[in-house]
């Protein structure tokens, strides 16, 4: 079966790594493939295991390997234009430290709880944020994608949207902080549905799955839209609206049968880490699945899972491969393929992936078994 299913999808991946190489526009022709069934794809924040996440190059090639939607970690600028970002602070991801006319806005903040010091896209207008330059975050695990650095701009939500209708595909947008950015008057969530309303994507039916860690801003946004929602499940920890509030549910509250009934009221699909589908043990290696994914269907969930990354290091330990004193051991890819299909198999309903190429190549040749 292993070696069945790896040849069928080498086979699919050779098609799509010469896709890689065509022009945006020519790269896809299936128009509308968020429509297809069976689980879907989500290129997390682009096809960041091969391009610097979160840019337009990075969603180009999430698009041209197949994947269903594209994803943007969405955060708003001083002038409250939504920018995709994984995070407000930025200097880890553009090269803000090098211009000397931004030094002055380094600063300390405290965001859900933690103290961060850097420079903030809520300090700064798109314009200026223009001049700056896109750079691999994790320089370190994907060296390869550094020499991208400083080709890319910071995407607007709307440039991605744009993209997205360009070639039949969906986005999947996270609001990030939204606590926080609620406390500075920069609400993420009313520009966000202005923004996909004007491109007619303003129902249950549009390719758009609007997600957030919190709890709040999803539940009043039920009450403005009909997009579907995804409530985000972490591995641990709690949501930080509920902490701010002094509420003590977790995490763990959210997935018992009564917290995702509750879910169900507000939200059409729960987003979890691969840990609460199947948990590793005290050495790693995966257990039992849980339960998870069949409490939530039988609540008329979705359930998408996150996020799923091809280097050892980022793997679970029963698929990473290869000598582990190599130096070259975390970040060389493991069997990715193989823990693909496992979470298929369990049901899931759709995959986040920093190499869409392979989720797809691997969701196709298990629909085709």
């Amino acid at each position: 079966m292993v070696n069945k299913t790896m040849s069928g999808v080498l086979a699919v991946l050779a098609c799509g790594v010469a896709l890689v190489g065509l022009q945006p526009e020519t790269a896809t022709a299936d128009k509308g493939r968020h429509d297809a069934h069976g689980p879907v794809v989500i290129g997390h924040r682009g096809a960041s295991a091969l391009r610097p996440e979160h840019t337009l190059p990075s969603y180009e090639t999430a698009i041209a390997l197949g994947a269903d939607y594209i994803e943007p970690d969405l955060v708003s600028t001083k002038d409250h234009v939504l920018v995709a970002r994984h995070e407000n602070e930025i200097s880890g991801t553009t090269d803000v430290a090098n211009h000397p006319e931004f030094a002055a806005r380094k600063t300390t903040k405290t965001i859900d709880g933690v103290q961060i010091t850097g420079w903030f896209t809520e300090d700064f207008t798109l314009d200026e944020l223009r001049t700056l330059r896109a750079k691999e975050r994790i320089p370190d695990l994907r060296p390869d994608n550094t020499a991208f650095d400083g080709l890319a701009q910071i995407p607007t939500f709307e440039e991605v949207v744009r993209l997205a209708r360009k070639h039949g595909v969906g986005v999947y947008p996270e609001t990030k902080h939204p606590t926080y950015f609620d406390s500075i008057g920069l609400s993420l969530e009313e520009p966000l549905l202005a923004t996909l309303k004007r491109y007619g994507w303003d129902g249950q039916k549009a390719p758009v799955f609007v997600q957030s860690f919190e709890t709040g801003n999803l539940k009043r946004l039920r009450g403005l839209t009909r997009l579907r929602l995804v409530q985000l499940i972490n591995a641990t920890g709690a949501p930080y609206d509920l902490v701010a509030a002094g509420d003590p549910r977790t995490y763990d509250d959210l997935v018992t049968p009564e917290g995702l009934r509750e879910i169900a009221t507000y939200a059409d699909a729960v987003g979890v880490a691969t840990q609460r589908i199947v948990p590793p043990g005290p050495d790693g290696r995966l257990l039992q699945p849980t339960a998870l994914v069949k409490d939530a269907h039988r609540r008329g969930l979705l359930v998408h899972t996150w996020t799923v990354r091809p280097e050892n290091s980022q793997l679970p330990v029963d698929y990473r491969q290869g000598d582990p004193a190599s130096p070259a051991y975390p970040r060389a890819t493991g069997d990715v393929m193989g823990w693909l299909t496992r979470l298929f198999s369990l049901g899931v309903d759709g995959v986040f992936s920093d190499d869409p190429g392979i989720a797809r190549a691997v969701r196709d040749h298990v629909l085709d078994d």
